[in-house]
């Protein structure tokens, strides 16, 4: 079955799960730009929409998901899986047709939903074994682009 969407995490995903706090309570994290260009030009491409749902609430999740023009982007999200099964019903695709990608113990019950399921390679043992797809890549090192490239 075709995947018609990508849904993926934030933290130890698109990021290495690291989150820099400055002494004014400024926070930074980085991306790899790999990804990004496989997010905005590889999955238009393909005819694949990306989301993100995340735990987490970050104005710079928001600043990154606006320069990669995802505009499925959904923070602060206690109940990942209710969120994606609103995504499918949005889109009108089983979830069959969805991609999912996470790294730790709140993405499991959306691995379990949907189509084809990866994660980073540092990802928790959990989620490794969870995973149709465990990348060799590390998150925020390039995992999402080895699973669009690789997979999709």
């Amino acid at each position: 079955m075709k995947i018609k969407l990508l849904v993926m995490d934030v933290d130890g995903t698109l990021t290495d799960g690291c989150i820099y706090t400055g002494s004014n309570g400024e926070m930074m994290k980085a991306f790899d730009v790999k990804d990004g260009y496989a997010i905005k030009h590889i999955l238009p491409e393909l005819g694949i929409v990306p989301a993100i749902i995340t735990g987490r609430r970050s104005d710079i999740v928001a600043c990154r998901a606006r320069e990669l023009d995802i505009e499925e982007l959904y923070q602060g999200v206690a109940d990942k899986s209710r969120v994606l099964q609103e995504l499918a019903a949005k889109y009108r695709i089983s979830l069959e047709e969805v991609a999912y990608i996470g790294d730790d113990l709140n993405d499991l019950a959306c691995m379990k939903l949907c189509g084809l399921t990866a994660c980073p390679q540092d990802a928790v043992e959990a989620v490794r074994l969870c995973a149709n797809v465990v990348c060799k890549r590390n998150g925020g090192h390039g995992a999402v682009r080895e699973l669009i490239e690789g997979y999709l």
